[in-house]
């Protein structure tokens, strides 16, 4: 018989197993409750007790099957970031998708940016990427993806959109420098005062920061910033080379010194 070898099941997926079908008789439970009336609508407390008992006989299965959730989500994350970083040494072209650029047209040398507007080390690090590109422009490409920060930063996701409609009228790299600048007055009226000092057409921006082409705009620098396990800002891929924080040029020199080494 031409029989395969099968693997015993992992510990992590046995505990799964547990957790799984603890999770199915609540839910079961659940759904019956709701068949009856909102007053009847609860767990029966023989099955509660059952359950409560299960969990303190098993607790290191709760936690096992957690932690092998944890690890599986790292490994993952772990993956695709060493996916992201070939691509970025490979191809950078490609990883930069359709986020705004400036610089070099070429798209060998990328520095790819994962920032948010409302951010102060970003706006310092801005400072820092502005002497950067004045100095390596001529070779290096910079482009920019939205990681708005929105739990602890109310303007991020409306200043990116702000800026997103700048984009299309040819006025992101402006516009997204002015908000660095103005980090402290972000707000409505800043990106209206900003968008008529750039000779904006007024109908347009507004109509395009809240168009659902800016969320998913946002979204998907989001997802891949999520893929990649980014939870701060901000970040930096000179190709394959990582930096964060409000980095110093020295840092950036460095960093391109070595990708350029390799080459």
């Amino acid at each position: 018989m031409n029989q395969r070898f099968r693997f015993p099941q992992p510990l992590w997926q046995r505990r799964f197993w547990f957790v799984g079908l603890l999770l199915t008789c609540l839910t079961l439970s659940s759904c019956s409750a709701t068949a009856q009336s909102d007053g009847d609508a609860a767990v029966s407390p023989e099955l509660e007790a059952q359950v409560l008992q299960i969990i303190r006989n098993n607790p290191e299965a709760i936690l096992e099957a957690v932690e092998a959730y944890r690890t599986k989500q790292q490994d993952e994350t772990r993956k695709a970031r060493q996916g992201f970083l070939q691509q970025m040494m490979d191809d950078p072209a490609k990883a930069i998708a359709d986020s705004p650029t400036t610089g070099s047209d070429k798209k060998e040398i990328v520095l790819l940016e994962f920032s948010d507007f409302q951010c102060p080390y970003c706006a310092k690090a801005h400072e820092t990427v502005t002497a950067f590109m004045k100095k390596y422009g001529d070779r290096v490409t910079l482009a920019y993806k939205n990681l708005p920060l929105s739990s602890i930063h109310a303007e991020a996701v409306p200043a990116a959109k702000a800026a997103w409609a700048a984009g299309k009228q040819d006025k992101f790299w402006e516009y997204h420098s002015a908000l660095f600048e103005n980090q402290e007055k972000l707000g409505d009226d800043l990106y209206v005062q900003l968008a008529e000092e750039l000779g904006l057409d007024k109908e347009q921006f507004d109509r395009d920061r809240q168009s659902s082409e800016a969320q998913a705009a946002i979204d998907k620098d989001l997802a891949l910033a999520e893929s990649l396990g980014l939870n701060g800002t901000p970040v930096f891929f000179i190709n394959e080379e990582a930096l964060s924080g409000a980095v110093e040029l020295s840092e950036m020199e460095a960093a391109l010194e070595r990708v350029e080494s390799k080459r």
